[in-house]
């Protein structure tokens, strides 16, 4: 009896953990339910040497810009101060949470919501003591600001961007004579992105990110 059992459940174990891997290689229903974090294979898979903080900016029809990062009803913090949006690291979820505070404040029409990449090196997270025993340089964080996503008032995403270390690497790739002419020699492809199966296009706007407002504020304050 004690062999079947351990038969059986070997057998479901291994068929379990043949699909997770299945579908992380072929990019298929890795997200289709909750439960497929414990058998896609996709945890530990590296660290970045940035810090990363999201923020949701709605522009409405008058120019206005609404900080709609923080709901009417406060943010759920489970560890330290990060915010729901920045667990969601590949993106999923920026259009839905965005809305979510757009649903429930007032507003003029809305245009589409900019999601906003802010990044800085981990090593100025150290407390100040650690810098000074250290490092012989003053502490002194820089955030970098990117403008990673676009979200139609529908929740179709318009413009969807890589983060900021593949920004830096495309940057070192385009910058480098010998990486360009390797690239020239490589094949063509076409690269697809399963999570968004609409074709993306540029947006650009000859507007400024000033006059940024709490969503829910009358657009004359």
């Amino acid at each position: 009896m004690a062999k079947r059992l351990a038969i059986g459940f070997m057998s479901v174990y291994f068929s379990m953990l043949s699909i997770g891997v299945l579908a992380h290689t072929f990019g298929v229903g890795q997200l289709s339910s909750p439960a497929m974090y414990y058998f896609v294979w996709d945890m530990f898979c590296g660290w970045s040497a940035h810090e990363y903080r999201y923020h949701f900016i709605a522009e409405g029809e008058s120019g206005t810009y609404y900080d709609v990062t923080h709901g009417p009803w406060g943010d759920v913090h489970l560890f330290g101060n990060i915010t729901r949006a920045t667990y969601d690291s590949v993106g999923n979820a920026y259009g839905p949470i965005a809305m979510n505070t757009l649903k429930h404040t007032r507003h003029e029409p809305i245009e589409c919501v900019h999601i906003i990449e802010e990044a800085w090196p981990k090593k100025y997270n150290i407390p100040d003591y650690l810098w000074l025993s250290r490092y012989e340089e003053p502490k002194d964080k820089v955030s970098y600001h990117t403008r990673r996503m676009i979200v139609n008032p529908d929740g179709t995403v318009v413009l969807d961007q890589p983060n900021y270390p593949s920004l830096l690497y495309a940057q070192s790739v385009h910058s480098n004579p010998r990486l360009q002419a390797d690239y020239k020699r490589g094949k063509p492809f076409y690269a697809v992105n399963p999570e968004h199966r609409q074709s993306a296009y540029s947006y650009s706007a000859d507007r400024t990110d000033s006059n940024i407002q709490r969503a829910g504020h009358s657009v004359t304050e």
